[in-house]
C-alpha cells in the first residue's frame, strides 16, 4: 500500500507517516521506484500510534510500547513505566469528567436559570464555578 493509501485510510497526513517513519514507528518497504509500499497492517499501527500520541506518551516512549505489542513480551522496567502512563491518564480523566461536568453545569443553568437570577448573571456565575474546576480550585 503507497504512503498517500495508508494516510487516506488512517485520516493522517503523509508528513505524519513521514515522521513516524524517522521515529522508527512505522516501517516501509521501498518499490524499485524509490516510493514507500507499506503492509496492509499500517493503518491500524497509524491508529495505535495516534492513540498512543493523544494519550501523552513520548515517541521514545510509544516505541518501546509498538515493539512490546507486536512482540507480545514487556520488561520489567517498561511494565512499571506502563503502569505510570496509566495512572496519569486515569487521573487526567478523573479532571476532564470532573470538567464536563461543571460544563453541563453551566449548559443546564444558562438553558434554564433559576428564577432569581437573569439569564448573564447565571451564565457569570456558572462560568466561574467551571473555571474554579478546571482550575482544581474549591468551589462554590
Amino acid at each position: 500500500m503507497r504512503i498517500g493509501e495508508v494516510a487516506r485510510q488512517a485520516g493522517v497526513s503523509v508528513r505524519a507517516l513521514r515522521y513516524y517513519g524517522e521515529q522508527d514507528l512505522l516501517q516501509a518497504e521501498r518499490s524499485s521506484g524509490g516510493q514507500r509500499e507499506y503492509p496492509d497492517s499500517a493503518v491500524d499501527r497509524v491508529h495505535l500510534i495516534q492513540q498512543l500520541f493523544a494519550a501523552g506518551l513520548p515517541s521514545r516512549s510509544v516505541r518501546e510500547v509498538l515493539r512490546c505489542v507486536y512482540s507480545g513480551t514487556v520488561s520489567s522496567g517498561l511494565l512499571d513505566q506502563l503502569e505510570s502512563e496509566r495512572a496519569r491518564i486515569s487521573g487526567r480523566i478523573t479532571e476532564l469528567l470532573a470538567a464536563r461536568d461543571r460544563l453541563d453545569g453551566v449548559i443546564a443553568t444558562t438553558r434554564n436559570p433559576p428564577p432569581e437570577c437573569t439569564h448573564g448573571h447565571a451564565l457569570d456565575d456558572s462560568a466561574h464555578s467551571f473555571q474554579d474546576a478546571t482550575r482544581g480550585g474549591a468551589v462554590p
